[in-house]
């Protein structure tokens, strides 16, 4: 058994640790709630803005449409993985890396896969195994619609240069606090609704026409898909940093608990050695 100073070390660092654990806790709560709010309230907008986009693609006659929603063959794909910059939080970063690397080595073995990694800790470890063309872990540090469109313009750059034939989208998707669903989603290109039954958007009048109107809304829905993406993986950072930090403090108080209950026993017993070696001096002085 270890001796009583080294157990009162224990129990004091683990004190410690979960002071700052809690701290943590705390903070990531307060961060969620305004990460929670915001993609909560851009959801709606996207995904009905992704639909009419989709709705009008399909209705549109032969070729006519936006060179986004070219369908090439596939023979280049770059992989935007969207992780953060701190640890600290469960297995958030590690599902994502996961599911970048099964794209890479599974469901795209046959064909030349690239990455843009959206946050430091899928960088560090992307580039280990993988072409790793562009960074972007300062996006967290003011993350705004403006600058994600930086990001997403140099995405459709690269589709229309035809750099890339397909653009993919890995990020942890906000369920809720204590639950983070690992998201992969074709960003570019933009895929019409397939639907057997006519759509009712063909019998509305369009002023100006359909393809002027795809041609200026899909730049706008795409930097949008991919704003709401890294809210949606921002707002999950917080919520598995949170539950972490929860499961790391409660740990820690058991631990602490464990480590008092050793310590008093210890205390209890070399009470007693000492007691009893009163005792048989005692009886010897006495003999």
């Amino acid at each position: 058994m270890a001796n009583l100073k080294e157990i009162r070390s224990r129990i004091s660092s683990v004190g410690s640790t979960m002071q700052i654990t809690s701290a943590m806790k705390m903070v990531s709560a307060a961060k969620l709630k305004k990460a929670q709010d915001a993609i909560t309230a851009m959801r709606p907008y996207s995904d009905k803005l992704t639909e009419l986009l989709q709705s009008l693609s399909a209705t549109l006659e032969g070729d006519a449409g936006s060179v986004f929603a070219e369908q090439r063959e596939v023979k280049k794909v770059l992989v935007v993985a969207i992780t953060s910059n701190r640890g600290l939080c469960g297995a958030f970063n590690t599902n994502v890396i996961k599911a970048s690397n099964r794209l890479a080595t599974t469901t795209y073995t046959d064909k030349k896969v690239s990455f843009v990694t959206i946050g430091k800790k899928g960088n560090d470890i992307l580039k280990k195994n993988h072409y790793v063309t562009h960074n972007n872990n300062e996006i967290f540090e003011d993350l705004t619609f403006d600058n994600v469109s930086v990001i997403a313009e140099r995405l459709m750059m690269l589709f229309k240069e035809g750099t890339y034939d397909k653009i993919v989208l890995v990020y942890n998707h906000f369920k809720n606090a204590a639950t983070q669903i690992v998201k992969t989603e074709d960003f570019l290109p933009i895929k019409p609704i397939e639907s057997e039954e006519p759509t009712a958007v063909a019998d509305y009048i369009f002023e100006p026409s359909k393809e002027e109107i795809i041609e200026t809304l899909i730049p706008k829905s795409l930097k949008t898909q991919l704003y709401k993406a890294i809210r949606d993986s921002f707002a999950s950072e917080h919520g598995a940093r949170m539950t972490a930090m929860h499961k790391a403090t409660d740990n820690a108080a058991d631990l602490k608990a464990e480590l008092t209950l050793t310590y008093n026993k210890a205390r209890q017993a070399a009470i007693t050695n000492e007691i009893l070696e009163i005792v048989g001096g005692a009886e010897a002085l006495n003999n």
